[in-house]
């Protein structure tokens, strides 16, 4: 075979393995919205099956050979093609080192423990949910492992999610984040606020609430042509193909931030998704850099655009007239306080954005103490009660309002928290630049166009598929390097009028 005919194979193989990740995400998403309960088993089966199949074609000995021939030819590809050449080696010299048999296994027990995980939760139970995490933490120690047992087996988890990236350098910009974070939350909370947690003062139907988000996120510029906004327990966006961008969220008849935030935080999501180069679907080339460059286009349209005073110069009249009498007693500048009303809460997808990153910094402590074996399953809650205590003061209730609140950990996805607050530094630093490249972002936000901003992040973030790692895209588009910086200052001008001696 020559050169092209080696790259045309591989293009041919690995979307046809898209096309089967495509139907895994399509179960998981059913899994999470409409299947019922009783049917948790057989769909186990199927994922494992699935996931199966995806691994064997992942690992075929003929990848190999296309690939060794397609990077000797490298000097000559496109852009695209070496983006593609690239990412596929990487997967391939991790993903063979793995047995099917642990692949398999892997997604047959996290797929019923998810379904363990609703149960537990709903009953406050981690007792019920720990034999199930036991095994998900053995598993995916057995997995880092095959790839690299001479690393920090957590290094080698995290690298799925964002890759380069180590423990010990994500402790380190923890560190730098846990003081100042603590210290503005302090200042904030000792100043008397004229607001609560709740925004709406009475209920506002759910129907009601989807409604607008709905409209709002069509203006956001999400394609509800080639998307859709659905309920669940843990809100998240899946991809399941081309045109084909799935949202979630979940709704509270008595507080319509959590519904309204979760469509904007995941519409974030489906923006970036609807946003990569279609030519390229199934490809790194047309894929996200990473988590943490996807949890960036969440919270930069949650915080930095959603819960600004612009934003609702635009949107409050209209929310307001859509919630009846449920905001009478409210009006525009009352609304944004309350929206970014900060104090310690007790629930992540819930919490303000200053306390938010702290939430984060527990549960990477946890995690990488359950995979070192510093920690036991057993001693979970009792450890993220007490390093919740630490960070955000309040005593934790019960396992649901603790480490039962997440998702995450049923799927398996271990090395997944920390691209969260990865998420809000990348998002500070890409806002920045917007705002400096744009020159005018508020008032086009307070006119409620969105065009300039949406423009922008496709052309420098979402267009540009893997082209760059996270680093190197920062780097790229803001000039400097991942840095904490641009986020704190960020918190401390908005939140310095609550605040004025921080």
């Amino acid at each position: 075979m020559t050169d092209d005919e080696c790259y045309a194979s591989l293009l041919q193989h690995h979307r046809q393995t898209a096309a089967f990740r495509s139907c895994q995400s399509v179960l998981h998403w059913d899994r999470e919205t409409y299947m019922p309960r009783a049917a948790a088993g057989y769909r186990a089966e199927q994922v494992s099956a699935l996931a199966g199949l995806v691994h064997t074609r992942d690992t075929d000995e003929r990848v190999g050979v296309w690939l060794a021939q397609s990077e000797a030819a490298a000097g000559g590809r496109s852009s695209a093609e070496a983006t593609n050449i690239r990412e596929w080696r990487r997967a391939y010299d991790r993903l063979v080192k793995v047995p099917q048999s642990l692949v398999e296994e892997t997604a047959r027990v996290t797929s019923m423990a998810n379904q363990a995980w609703i149960d537990a939760r709903e009953h406050s139970d981690f007792t019920s949910f720990s034999p199930w995490l036991q095994q998900i933490v053995q598993l995916k120690c057995d997995y880092a492992r095959c790839i690299d047992d001479g690393s920090e087996l957590y290094d080698v988890l995290l690298d799925d999610y964002e890759p380069g990236l180590k423990a010990a350098a994500v402790a380190a910009v923890f560190d730098e984040l846990r003081t100042p974070l603590a210290e503005l939350v302090g200042r904030i909370t000792s100043v008397a606020a004229p607001h609560g947690d709740a925004v709406n003062a009475s209920p506002v139907a759910a129907d009601t609430q989807r409604a607008f988000a709905v409209d709002l996120a069509g203006k956001l510029g999400f394609d509800l042509q080639s998307g859709r906004i659905d309920t669940v327990v843990h809100p998240f966006c899946t991809t399941l193909g081309p045109n084909d961008v799935r949202v979630t969220t979940r709704w509270d008849e008595n507080d319509i931030a959590v519904g309204l935030f979760g469509v904007i935080h995941e519409v974030g999501h489906g923006l970036y998704e609807q946003g990569l180069p279609a030519k390229h679907w199934g490809t790194p080339a047309g894929s996200a850099v990473s988590l943490g460059i996807h949890e960036s286009q969440s919270r930069l349209w949650e915080n930095h655009v959603a819960r600004s005073q612009p934003f609702w110069r635009y949107f409050f009249p209209e929310i307001k007239k859509r919630c009846g009498t449920a905001l009478d007693q409210i009006g525009e500048d009352a609304f944004v306080k309350a929206i970014n009303h900060v104090a310690p809460s007790f629930i992540r997808v819930e919490a303000d954005e200053v306390t938010y990153t702290l939430h984060i910094i527990l549960r990477f402590e946890i995690e990488r103490a359950l995979v070192s074996g510093a920690l036991a399953v057993d001693d979970v809650p009792a450890a993220w009660n007490e390093t919740f205590r630490d960070l955000l003061g309040p005593t934790v209730p019960n396992d649901a309002h603790g480490c039962l609140q997440d998702v995450h950990w049923s799927l398996g996805c271990i090395g997944y928290f920390p691209t969260y607050a990865l998420g809000n530094l990348y998002a500070a630093q890409f806002y920045d630049a917007a705002a400096n490249d744009i020159g005018n972002l508020d008032e086009q936000t307070a006119a409620g166009d969105f065009t300039a901003l949406l423009a922008w992040l496709r052309k420098h973030i979402h267009a540009v598929g893997m082209t760059h790692r996270s680093a190197d895209l920062v780097r790229t588009v803001t000039g400097t390097d991942l840095s904490a910086r641009s986020y704190l200052n960020y918190l401390r001008a908005k939140y310095g009028s609550i605040a004025p001696n921080h």
